[in-house]
């Protein structure tokens, strides 16, 4: 991570989060949201500055940043307060079960997910392949981080140099059918 603890392995955030909003602005999405997680997490901030650099790049105007605490209600809960505006064709979600939570509350709200709203998630938890529609999703491998640790620790523990603690290459977008392109 970061600027983490010098002992601390990671994946690094931004990059998947770059992948889903890329993804949405490819196809065709100019008001992007953002449904992050609880505020002064480091996963947070990076995926905040993923989304962020993303817009910047295609020059597209940032929306407030919403913030969840990583629950399917707080994704329900903001979902029900920030969709009836109709601002934005696409939503960015910090995790799936807020993703599963905002998909819920635009169904309750009558909004056809992907032809009026398209959501991405994050982490592609099993549950995310059987969400309605099935969620596009950010996939990291856990693996390789737990890799990476093991190898860290190993090397600490042998009193050789360790080797960097954040994992750049480790993250893939699953592109499922939650995800179109905006009606014109």
């Amino acid at each position: 991570m970061a600027g983490g603890p010098a002992n601390t392995v990671a994946l690094e955030q931004r990059e998947g989060a770059l992948l889903a909003v890329r993804h949405l602005i490819g196809l065709g999405h100019r008001r992007i949201l953002h449904l992050a997680g609880p505020l002064h997490w480091a996963e947070v901030e990076q995926r905040v500055e993923g989304y962020r650099q993303a817009l910047d790049e295609a020059g597209l105007e940032q929306l407030p940043v919403e913030h969840g605490d990583w629950s399917a209600d707080s994704g329900y809960a903001i979902g029900l307060r920030v969709l009836p505006a109709r601002d934005a064709t696409a939503v960015f979600v910090s995790n799936d079960q807020m993703a599963i939570g905002l998909l819920h509350a635009a169904h309750e709200l009558g909004m056809d997910v992907p032809r009026e709203l398209s959501v991405v998630g994050f982490d592609d938890i099993p549950e995310a392949r059987h969400a309605t529609p099935p969620l596009t999703s950010v996939r990291q491998e856990f693996a390789a981080l737990g890799d990476a640790a093991i190898t860290r620790i190993v090397a600490l523990i042998e009193g050789r140099p360790a080797p960097a603690g954040e994992i750049t290459d480790q993250t893939t977008l699953h592109v499922r059918e939650s995800t179109a392109p905006p009606r014109v």
